[in-house]
């Protein structure tokens, strides 16, 4: 007596809910084997039921002590099937009484899905070929015995949930099958009739609980010579026999309900019927509820034609409820309704019909399903886990609330799921008793705290977002749905859009009510679009101008199919248009002139930036194509609008940075001067003409408001005609691509060429290389750094290049006093070109520490060191960043803050233009400009002090660099190269 004492404060101390008759058991099944353990006990640490699991273990050895040890001998067999025994006690007397059942559990179980009939068919028929109930409901019980294990043993059973659902959904279909085939052969007329089983409610949707009534509809037509009425008699006696086998209880256990009251006239309504009636019952008298409830129809059993027939036949009428009168209040007023019949002692309890359980979730989701799915394909799922996938991934429910309301609705499933199987009764209750929580907890790798806190945090985050979503008045107000008591009026709206954030609300609703007046396939769309459409234009900086943008798009596009079909099926595409509308003046002003362009939004593959090659050779295809210089300059212009368009949208949407912007614009600028040489030389004569490219053009870094810096050479045996021409010829192409259009010119800048304004346009190769080697100036040679071959015949370009090395890069650097001369010139210009009155704190190109300050401190280290480090001979600054700084010429922490400086005042300047769509190198004053600005830039919304704040931080961080370098450091080795 002493020593089973001494042996239940162990067990105690394991979490044995009846320690003493633990210990009991264990010290009989010790004594039975000579005294030694069987099992370790922490080997029962999992299971949830730690009492049933050793008591069920024990008989099990002690009816197969070899099979115990066999599994007690492989530790993961044994935590299966005490997590099994552990976790149900329906299934752990079925192990016991089956212990061959075991053997199962030896290796992971892994999912059957779509093999469940096999499995259960081969269990199910016997030598003769008969299938027995009995051994269906065996089999049923082996099928749960494998899906439990996978469940139990999830270290994340909420990430499971739907797989396990699944799962339990397709084992009733594979029983729904074998019961139907007993059926028949109890039925002798039952080769009369075709009947088909519809599957509806979880079954439907594939998210069966390990017990439930399984909802059915039975379908049923003659089969071969036989008349309607023996066709439907035998189809009734079949259909009820399939509920019987289902439903009995023997000593074989029984399976599940089957439940057939969902049916039209539900239990008023006969058993079974054919499609003909099927079809007249929905059309004429079926109500609202019962389309809500078809949504999750689909045939699980019998023949899979005939339901398909009826699916086919219900689907329709399912996605056309919402037009009904009244749909909206009474599916709002039936979920009240179910909350209201709760009786009051289990409501805090309900997992499934209490306020913020399961019901709300589905409820929700149906409801949006019903109101969008009608011209939106992608949300019509049967299942609430797809289905809220669906919802979330085209953003008609934000992406957090959708994430809190599927985490919630896991959960809220997990905890159905274990109070079912812990004795496989069919219950929606957690638990009142301090046992059942135990349970759970332990069922769930949780604590007792953690599994309660769990089953309230959900149960509040649903009750939130149902209210916020399943009652939003934003449904009634700019929607589609014929439901005039519930839609808002027009001082609602407006009060609703000055929550959004639209400042000029009744302009909004003008808008909106242009958008959703009429009764056409167009209206009826944007009808479905607006609710969400509103959302995302609320989210961007200029919610006003993003709606009026939409509106114009829409009115020009709206008669298109592509434009409606892609808005309706592509959800990204109408969420990307709205962030592009309600951002970007620049990106709009380009979608107006050519709406068209939209189709670029269809997939990301049509953002990404084309090459070089490939857009010159769609323009020399372009030009070969064309009738005349008006028609060939048109297509240029048209191509390159194209793609500044694509450029701008890619960089909207954040999939392109600085860089890849800098040399997408670089490499369309090339392109399209080629493009614009040929056309000229369809009028004019001349000689073959090398553009070297300069400035940013030159380093692949151009933005969206920078001039195309170019020089232009010829061969030295062109003779004064041909300079001439060839001077008319570089006029004539970059007029062509610099007059104002219907579309940003392209201007190309020749004023950093020789003697720049006074002198020629076009020069020889000797009278570059003269002119360099005679009169050029330190910052001549200081602006060769960013010089490369970039159009024309780019052989002639290179061979001034490479002429000019010794200028570009001097082997002795740069003596003191070209390092004076190229300081006054900086200063000259910080002075000069910043216009009175602005803050130079505040001027990204010419104010301290910006984008001037950085490239001449940059180019002023070339100088100095490119003779003698080949690697420095680069155009690109934020390449010259990297080599000065592997050269040791710059600290890590100096190029780091030169790099940043680069990068984050570039990205700003570009996003100036984007918002503004007209250039300014200064950072916007104005709140709501700043605002767009820094949600280009990457920052989040409310951020745009923080982008002042870190774009003026950085350009001092460059500046302390520059003042170092450029400035004030002259003393240093590196300054006196040259010297």
């Amino acid at each position: 007596m002493n020593r089973v004492s001494t042996a239940a404060g162990e067990f105690a101390r394991r979490g044995f809910e009846f320690p003493s008759s633990a210990a009991r058991v264990w010290q009989d099944w010790c004594a039975q084997l000579g005294g030694d353990p069987p099992v370790p006990l922490q080997a029962f640490t999992r299971a949830a039921d730690r009492d049933q699991a050793l008591e069920c273990l024990a008989n099990i050895g002690k009816r197969d002590p070899a099979l115990l040890s066999r599994i007690a001998a492989t530790p993961d067999w044994l935590e299966r099937v005490l997590l099994v025994m552990g976790g149900s006690s329906v299934l752990a007397r079925f192990l016991v009484k089956n212990p061959e059942e075991l053997r199962v559990l030896a290796s992971e179980p892994e999912p059957r899905r779509g093999n469940w009939l096999e499995y259960i068919r081969l269990r199910v028929v016997d030598e003769a070929g008969q299938a027995d109930a009995d051994r269906l409901r065996r089999a049923n019980h082996a099928a749960l015995v494998e899906i439990a294990a996978r469940d139990l043993a999830c270290d994340d059973p909420i990430a499971l949930v739907d797989d396990i659902a699944a799962e339990l959904s397709h084992l009733a279909d594979a029983i729904l099958e074998c019961a139907l085939d007993c059926a028949r052969a109890s039925v002798p007329e039952s080769t009369s009739v075709r009947l088909a089983v519809i599957a509806m409610g979880k079954t439907g949707a594939r998210e069966l609980n390990y017990i439930s009534d399984v909802d059915v509809i039975y379908v049923a037509e003659p089969a071969g010579d036989a008349g309607h009425e023996e066709a439907m008699c035998a189809g009734a006696k079949v259909a009820a026999a399939v509920a019987r086998i289902c439903s009995a209880h023997t000593a074989e256990g029984t399976i599940w309900p089957v439940d057939a009251a969902l049916r039209p006239e539900g239990n008023a309504g006969p058993l079974v019927r054919s499609l003909e009636s099927c079809a007249a019952y929905y059309r004429q008298w079926a109500k609202n509820w019962e389309f809500q409830a078809l949504l999750k129809a689909r045939p699980a059993a019998g023949d899979k034609e005939l339901g398909q027939a009826f699916c086919d036949l219900v689907s329709p009428l399912v996605w056309e409820a919402a037009q009904r009168p009244g749909f909206l209040s009474e599916v709002r007023a039936m979920r009240n309704r179910v909350i209201s019949l709760i009786p009051a002692k289990e409501a805090g309890r309900e997992i499934k019909l209490g306020a913020g359980g399961l019901r709300d979730t589905e409820f929700t989701v149906q409801l949006l399903q019903l109101v969008h799915g009608r011209g939106d394909e992608r949300v019509r799922a049967r299942g609430t886990f797809d289905a809220l996938r669906a919802l979330i991934a085209f953003s008609y429910i934000g992406r957090v609330d959708g994430a809190a309301m599927a985490e919630a609705y896991r959960t809220q499933r997990v905890l159905e799921h274990r109070v079912q199987l812990r004795r496989l009764r069919r219950t929606h209750l957690v638990p009142d008793d301090d046992s059942g929580w135990a349970y759970l907890a332990r069922s769930t790798g949780r604590t007792t705290d953690e599994v309660k806190g769990l089953w309230r945090s959900s149960t509040r985050a649903v009750e939130r977002l149902q209210q916020r979503i399943f009652f939003s008045p934003l449904l009634d107000a700019v929607s589609a749905i014929p439901t005039a008591e519930l839609r808002l009026s027009a001082d609602a709206a407006q009060e609703r859009l000055r929550v959004l954030g639209f400042e000029d609300a009744r302009a909004a609703l003008g808008h909106i009510q242009a958008l959703t007046n009429g009764s056409s396939r167009a209206v009826e769309i944007q009808r479905q679009l607006m609710p969400v459409m509103l959302g995302w234009f609320a989210e961007g900086p200029n919610p006003d101008f993003g709606l009026l943008a939409f509106r114009q798009l829409s009115e020009a596009l709206g008669a298109s199919s592509w434009y409606l079909r892609a808005l309706r099926d592509e959800g990204w595409m109408a969420q990307r248009l709205a962030r592009i509308a309600s951002s970007s003046r620049y990106v709009v002003n380009l979608l107006m002139r050519a709406p068209q362009m939209v189709q670029m939004l269809a997939n990301r593959e049509g953002l990404e930036p084309r090459p070089r090659e490939l857009l010159s050779h769609s323009m020399k295809r372009d030009i070969g194509r064309a009738s005349d210089q008006a028609s060939a300059v048109a297509s240029v212009r048209a191509l390159r609008r194209s793609e500044l368009c694509r450029v701008a949208l890619a960089d909207v949407l954040g999939s392109a940075d600085v860089t890849t912007v800098g040399l997408a614009l670089s490499d369309l600028a090339g392109a399209t001067l080629d493009a614009a040489l040929e056309i000229a030389r369809h009028e004019v004569d001349a000689p073959q003409v090398g553009v070297i490219g300069m400035g940013r053009w030159s380093g692949c870094e151009l933005g969206y408001a920078s001039d195309v810096d170019a020089m232009f050479v010829i061969p030295d045996d062109s003779g004064p005609d041909g300079q001439v021409a060839a001077a008319r010829l570089v006029r004539l192409a970059c007029d062509l691509v610099g007059r104002p259009g219907p579309d940003p010119a392209m201007v190309v800048d020749a004023d950093l060429r020789p003697e720049g304004k006074g002198g020629p346009l076009v020069r020889t190769k000797s009278s570059y290389l003269t002119y360099y080697a005679k009169w050029a100036s330190a910052w001549e040679a200081q602006a060769l750094l960013r010089a490369r071959p970039a159009a024309g015949a780019q052989e002639l370009a290179a061979a001034v290049l490479d002429e000019l090395a010794g200028l570009r890069y001097p082997q002795a650097g740069v003596d003191a006093t070209q390092i004076a001369e190229i300081r006054r010139l900086k200063l000259r210009m910080a002075t000069e070109r910043i216009p009175r009155g602005t803050d130079k704190e505040r001027h990204l190109k010419l104010g301290p520490g910006g984008l001037s300050d950085i490239e001449w401190t940059i180019q002023l280290l070339q100088l100095q060191h490119a003779g003698n480090s080949p690697a420095l001979r680069t155009p690109s600054t934020l390449k010259a960043i990297d080599v000065v700084e592997g050269l040791e010429l710059l600290t890590g922490e100096q190029a780091a803050s030169l790099r940043q400086a680069w990068l984050h005042v570039s990205r700003v300047r570009n996003a100036i233009m984007l918002v503004r769509g007209r250039p300014s190198d200064v950072l916007p004053i104005d709140y709501q400009e700043q605002a767009a600005v820094a949600e280009l830039a990457g920052y989040g919304p409310g951020q745009h002090s923080q982008l002042v704040e870190d774009t003026i931080k950085v350009m001092r961080h460059a500046l302390r660099v520059v003042n170092q370098i450029f400035w004030e450091d002259a003393t240093t080795d590196g300054r006196q190269v040259g010297s």
